[in-house]
């Protein structure tokens, strides 16, 4: 092992992967992690705080894209559009990226991380919250937009990673988006 190696935070990422994929969350131990990455137990913690926290590691860019796309949506735009904006920019950070499929196999096969997944959302939900009441969207309706685009993109995440055919997760979103407001819309 070299004394330094560019990407540990990739490489212990890549490494739990396979492992909890392997062998499971539970049997897998933060040592085994740092050992299969070719790091110490000791960088393992300077990047995450939990043997958890190894999961999403990215989860803070994408609050932070989400948040601030929605922020920075033109002020003319409707609460429900920001979160469209928002929506459409989270996406192209899973450009190309389809290995998320095997990562949530391991996240559905452990209760302590679909609850910190559970956790993630909130603190998502929360941040879109806050940046849609700086936009001057009153509460309760910033609160309800925001956790309604959290919903938007889980179900069109889920979808986009059961899709057989290649597929554009902003596709997805739109479309998810899209059955949102046919099913909150004014029956005729």
């Amino acid at each position: 092992m070299g004394r330094w190696e560019p990407n540990a935070c990739g490489r212990l990422a890549q490494a739990a992967l396979e492992l909890f994929d392997e062998r499971g969350y539970e049997q897998t131990t933060v040592a085994e992690i740092a050992k299969r990455a070719g790091l110490t137990e000791r960088t393992y913690f300077r990047h995450y705080a939990d043997k958890c926290e190894v999961m999403f590691g990215k989860s803070g860019a994408l609050q932070e894209e989400f948040a601030t796309a929605v922020a920075e949506a033109p002020a003319s735009m409707a609460p429900i559009d920001a979160i469209a904006a928002g929506l459409e920019a989270v996406s192209q950070m899973f450009a190309g990226r389809r290995e998320h499929r095997q990562r949530q196999a391991v996240i559905a096969a452990n209760a302590e991380l679909q609850e910190r997944e559970l956790t993630k959302y909130a603190s998502m939900s929360a941040a879109i919250a806050d940046a849609l009441r700086r936009r001057g969207v009153a509460e309760p309706s910033a609160t309800l937009t925001a956790e309604a685009g959290i919903v938007v993109f889980k179900v069109g995440f889920r979808l986009w990673l059961a899709a057989s055919e290649e597929c554009e997760l902003s596709q997805m979103m739109r479309e998810s988006l899209e059955d949102l407001r046919a099913v909150t819309a004014p029956q005729r």
